[in-house]
């Protein structure tokens, strides 16, 4: 009986002491040669916190140096730079091609050569016969001829007619050279039909001051000049458009006129 007392005493002592005997048998083991430390199966509420966070320096990395400025620099950078003069203000950059590609530069193309164009062929001119009156020293009025370069064109005999009609020149006037065609006249036309040339004249050419011999003077002048072309041998005066029988005192201009009969 003792001993079962004994052993429940025990027993129960060791049971209420449980937890302390479980830590120092714990610690002793841990403290054993050869053995690592088992992590202690207290309850929750006696687990140690965990250890701090160890920080760890990151190698140092050499900064690169900043550029140092010229010694001619001033040291402080914010000071303003002094103004210059209004002589010494750079001019502003203008813009500036692109620089060309280095390489070998093939020269410009020239222009095609250019054909040189044949001047349009000049016609020489003609020598034209024309017919003026001159007065000799008795008064009597004779025909007197000249030659004239007249250019080619398609009615040569309108272009005789109307270079006389413009007078003879301050050379032929020295000559004493005149003309009787009464001023103002004009040619209206100027056709050739078979061998007779039509040659139309403004209203004034019926008007002469110089009398009978004035009117026989002018159609010579008309009626020679217009026979030098050998296509042309009879002329017919008109008066606008119109045939007239007489012209001035009793001149008759109502019928193809020749040389022959002036």
């Amino acid at each position: 009986m003792f001993w079962l007392v004994f052993f429940l005493i025990v027993a129960g002592l060791f049971w209420i002491n449980r937890a302390a005997i479980q830590k120092n048998y714990s610690q002793l083991i841990s403290r054993l040669p050869g053995r690592e430390e088992a992590p202690e199966t207290s309850s929750p509420g006696n687990v140690p916190p965990p250890p701090p966070p160890v920080n760890i320096p990151a190698p140092a990395v050499p900064l690169p140096e900043a550029p140092q400025k010229p010694a001619t620099e001033s040291q402080n950078s914010r000071e303003t730079p002094p103004s210059r003069p209004a002589a010494e203000q750079p001019e502003p950059v203008k813009n500036v091609p692109p620089a060309q590609p280095a390489g070998p530069v093939s020269p410009p193309a020239s222009p095609p050569p250019e054909t040189p164009q044949k001047p349009a062929p000049v016609e020489p001119l003609r020598d034209r016969n024309l017919y003026f009156t001159q007065v000799d020293k008795e008064g009597l009025i004779l025909r007197s001829k000249t030659s004239r370069k007249i250019p080619p064109s398609d009615s040569p005999l309108l272009d005789s007619l109307s270079t006389l009609l413009q007078g003879p020149t301050t050379e032929e006037q020295r000559r004493g050279m005149v003309s009787l065609i009464p001023s103002g006249t004009r040619i209206l036309s100027a056709t050739v039909r078979g061998n007779t040339a039509y040659i139309n004249f403004s209203e004034d050419f019926q008007y002469n001051t110089y009398g009978v011999e004035g009117y026989a003077a002018q159609l010579k002048q008309i009626v020679w000049t217009a026979t030098e072309f050998p296509n042309v041998e009879n002329v017919q005066i008109l008066i606008e458009g119109r045939r007239v029988d007489y012209l001035g005192e009793g001149i008759w201009i109502g019928s193809p006129l020749n040389r022959d009969e002036l």
